[in-house]
């Protein structure tokens, strides 16, 4: 479950530390030299000089039919005329639903008020590491079991009691329900809705895509993961945004291990964002989590300048969300629902990982 950027005013005793990264300037689509063709005068062929100079001309051309690839791709993708879909409107939302009073509880149950990110980074010894594996198992396998719901014609509070039951009959707690207020079991955002999307009387419709966003609190440790899951015949521009959001938490999570800078996420999963032409949001963020839910350190998904690195036993999400257009935003009056404010589609994905001395073990897989 993603948590809102501090920089705007979730965690103000934290923005003072963030707005130190200075603004981040948007790369052009092009970056280096201006390729300059050289052309080689007659005479001897084969001499070493020659062959260097070619060689040289070889590698600015090959710079520039990569350039003119990627150019191609961000055409084809703005000709293809995506079917506009109706904007998302939110359904009826009902009532919570109970947890066994034999079920432990996160500290944050019974109240409504949105908890502060813990300073505290999420470090374990081996129980811990033990402990973080099963939450992380479980919260895979309800995910994975969520997802074999996603039709049309399901609504997405069918999914939500379908998910609370699983978790609730493993032992575990639903994480989500009523942390900060939020009403739910478990995250549905379709479409448009970046994240936060609360589960409704709304039926999926054929075409739709929908992250479904689990978090389960078991033996006093969170695991999160979420997902995005195609509902029916989805069009290839939506398949594209889905499957390169996926590639970006890929390349992210390759990079991490003891040692490595945090900023090495952001760079790696906008380095391939662009690529396709996407936009990634910054307003949305991963985070610590283990005993606590959200926690240090910050995770941000765009290229930035943030200090900071990974330790050998640190847990944390990684959960970058891409969009066709716009990465600004628009949040319901619920106070967590949030749409871009274009009306593009998004896709987001997320794992938990656990960082080693050599990698990371992605934690949320079973």
């Amino acid at each position: 479950m993603a948590v809102k950027s501090p920089v705007g005013g979730l965690w103000p005793a934290r923005q003072a530390s963030l707005r130190s990264l200075g603004d981040i300037s948007e790369r052009p689509f092009m970056v280096g030299r201006p390729l300059r063709l050289q052309f080689l005068p007659f005479g001897r062929r084969g001499t070493i000089s020659d062959q260097k100079n070619n060689v040289i001309v070889s590698r600015r051309l090959f710079g520039l039919e990569e350039a003119m690839k990627i150019k191609r791709l961000r055409e084809s993708q703005e000709s293809v005329k995506v079917r506009k879909r109706p904007p998302l409107r939110r359904g009826k939302v009902s009532g919570r639903l109970l947890v066994p009073e034999h079920i432990p509880k996160p500290p944050y149950v019974g109240s409504d008020v949105l908890p502060e990110l813990s300073s505290e980074y999420q470090l374990h010894d081996d129980e811990g590491i033990s402990r973080m594996r099963a939450a992380c198992e479980l919260a895979a396998r309800v995910l994975d079991f969520a997802g074999t719901l996603v039709r049309p014609t399901i609504t997405t509070n069918e999914i939500d009691r379908a998910v609370h039951k699983m978790i609730i009959d493993a032992g575990a707690y639903p994480s989500p329900l009523g942390y900060g207020g939020f009403p739910k079991s478990v995250c549905t955002s379709v479409n448009e809705c970046m994240c936060h999307g609360i589960p409704d009387s709304r039926r999926l419709q054929d075409g739709d895509i929908i992250n479904i966003d689990v978090t389960v609190y078991l033996n006093g440790y969170h695991g999160d993961t979420s997902k995005m899951f195609l509902c029916g015949k989805v069009n290839e521009p939506m398949k594209r945004l889905v499957r390169v959001t996926e590639e970006c938490l890929e390349r992210a999570i390759s990079v991490c291990k003891d040692g490595a800078s945090f900023k090495k996420i952001g760079k790696r999963i906008s380095e391939h964002a662009e690529r396709f032409g996407y936009g990634v949001v910054e307003r949305f963020v991963g985070h610590g989590v283990g005993t606590v839910f959200h926690s240090e350190p910050i995770i941000l998904h765009h290229r930035n300048d943030k200090s900071g690195s990974m330790v050998e036993g640190q847990t944390f999400t990684i959960e970058p969300i891409l969009t066709m257009g716009s990465i600004d935003c628009i949040t319901w009056d619920d106070g967590w629902t949030t749409l871009t404010a274009d009306g593009g589609p998004a896709a987001q994905c997320e794992h938990t990982i656990l960082i080693t001395r050599t990698g990371a073990e992605i934690l949320t897989k079973y």
